[in-house]
């Protein structure tokens, strides 16, 4: 596993990179409306990324056919966005979204939900999102890799879901996906400890059911294997000698704060 430790001043110009997913994410959370469809909402992704002087970084990304991934009900990661994909009632709508700006990349993923949502997806939001959080606060010098996933699992179970196994966290900078993986499982005090300039992508992907998924015939899409619910939230982190940066929130936003875990 290599790493690459990042300068405070690459650190400055991954946090430019990921202000512009902000303004992106910002944009989508308004236009996600019944009616609109995952081809429209590329677009004003891939439009807003452009007017701020920045590049879509999944354009092309391994082959990947558009600028947002856009994931609806028990699609979890990497949906592909179309023209007949148009958003209902009660959708679960997960969108994920990274940029290029100068040599290097930010990343970043919400699920929004779209009018009278059932309680199921409203708990699993909450839950996701709360995992995060959680997540993030582990990120400190001399804590491991290991202290992030423990954070997620033991939340998101509690709450009665399940935590994606196959996909996983990573590490960003001069490339979207650097070492290290960040899993979303596993025991605390292990794996690689996490050091002052570490960035990372933490990123959540939370089932209704079980953790299993599978892959659709168009090679992108991710889904559940029992067809229930899926919610992805995403942060990019930098470990810092005072603790976590959220390089993916506006500065001086808070944030969301998670309810007590049971156990």
């Amino acid at each position: 596993m290599s790493i690459e430790l990042k300068s405070p001043a690459e650190i400055a110009v991954i946090r430019e990179a990921c202000l512009v997913v902000v303004e992106v994410l910002d944009l989508l959370e308004e236009a996600v409306q019944v009616g609109m469809s995952t081809f429209d909402l590329d677009a004003l992704a891939r439009e807003r990324c452009l007017a701020l002087g920045a590049q879509p970084a999944f354009l092309g990304l391994y082959g990947f056919p558009a600028s947002l991934c856009i994931s609806l009900n028990e699609e979890v990661v990497h949906g592909i966005p179309s023209r007949r994909r148009v958003l209902q009632d009660g959708d679960l709508v997960s969108c994920d979204f990274g940029a290029k700006l100068g040599e290097f990349y930010g990343d970043a993923a919400r699920t929004y939900l779209v009018g009278a949502a059932s309680d199921e997806a409203r708990r699993l939001v909450t839950a996701t999102e709360e995992s995060l959080e959680l997540a993030i606060a582990q990120c400190q010098p001399g804590n491991r890799l290991g202290d992030i996933g423990a954070a997620v699992q033991r939340h998101v179970e509690s709450r009665g879901f399940a935590v994606v196994r196959d996909f996983v966290g990573h590490g960003i900078g001069r490339l979207p996906h650097e070492d290290p993986q960040v899993k979303n499982y596993g025991l605390p005090r292990r794996g690689k400890r996490l050091e002052e300039g570490l960035v990372i992508c933490i990123e959540p992907m939370v089932n209704a059911g079980t953790w299993e998924v599978q892959v659709l015939e168009d090679e992108w899409t991710v889904v559940t294997r029992d067809r229930r619910l899926s919610a992805h939230f995403e942060h990019t982190v930098a470990v810092t000698a005072s603790g976590p940066e959220v390089l993916t929130r506006r500065p001086g936003a808070s944030s969301p704060t998670p309810a007590p875990t049971a156990g």
